[in-house]
């Protein structure tokens, strides 16, 4: 069994690794930075206006705690904010990624293709037309944000245990919120192996899910301060690669699209078709 903090610092890695292939590309890099930056000055300014109204909107939420004692009043609007706030930074970095790939598109994709090709053996482009994967991406991304919602509302629940919560609920956002994180941002790595569908990323990402955790973790914390998620997002996506070929050692070969025909096994010698195993990778409704 993989040594678990091992594991975890592994996944950082792979974003360091990001890092430093990129630097040696800083033209490539700046690129990359380009759509990052105008999503982060939109997300920024949704920010700053919800930061300068948060107090207005949570004493209008909760118009019964007027007449409470000052420090009842204070824990339960403090906890409140503090939910509020957790929940939607979490909102924002799901959304800002999705709609940061959806604005560099193509330059993310080059940067997948480089760093493929620097490491040798690349997969080459997905079997798909454009189109179809276009639309399949558009598709994926508005499932992956409408999976953050119900994370956000757990996220606000527990904000409102005392003194816990104002600890849980961002740790459980970075957990949460980093996974979904993951599954947007190997995307491009997945689908340049013929791995099409969610359901395929979630099934390898659980068979290493701290390296999984290990990379997304910083990234969504890194990717919620601004300005900072301007250098970090190239990075991250150069590191997303790194963590795919890490998680599908081997690209596997299709007959067609959908079909895994010889599926990599894991090392208890079962596959993402075994039904005994955790997740089935295919078979019912594929994202």
């Amino acid at each position: 069994m993989a040594n678990p903090v091992r594991e975890l610092l592994g996944g950082v890695g792979t974003l360091l690794r990001g890092f430093t292939l990129l630097l040696r590309r800083p033209r490539l890099f700046l690129l990359a930075a380009l759509p990052a930056l105008l999503t982060s000055l939109l997300f920024l300014a949704l920010l700053v206006l919800l930061v300068m109204n948060l107090t207005d909107m949570v004493g209008w939420a909760t118009p019964f705690a007027d007449d409470w004692d000052p420090v009842w009043q204070g824990l339960l609007r403090g906890a409140m904010s503090v939910a509020i706030l957790a929940g939607s930074i979490l909102l924002m970095v799901v959304t800002f990624t999705t709609a940061t790939l959806t604005l560099g598109g193509p330059i993310y994709d080059k940067v997948t293709e480089l760093v493929e090709k620097e490491l040798g053996n690349d997969p080459g482009d997905p079997d798909e037309s454009l189109m179809a994967g276009i639309w399949r991406s558009v598709r994926q991304s508005l499932v992956i944000v409408a999976m953050s919602l119900p994370v956000t509302v757990l996220v606000f629940a527990i904000g409102f245990v005392p003194l816990a919560g104002q600890v849980i609920g961002p740790v459980i956002a970075a957990l949460l919120g980093g996974w979904l994180l993951a599954l947007e941002l190997l995307t491009s790595a997945f689908d340049r192996r013929n791995l099409l569908t969610i359901r395929e990323r979630r099934w390898y990402m659980r068979k290493r899910r701290m390296r999984v955790l290990g990379y997304a973790v910083p990234t969504y914390f890194l990717l919620a301060i601004p300005f900072v998620a301007i250098l970090v997002f190239p990075a991250a996506t150069a590191g997303a690669v790194f963590l795919t070929r890490e998680l599908v050692p081997a690209p596997p070969h299709r007959s067609g699209h959908g079909k895994v025909p010889h599926a990599p096994e894991a090392s208890d010698g079962s596959s993402p078709e075994d039904p005994g195993h955790e997740g089935p990778v295919h078979g019912g409704p594929a994202a």
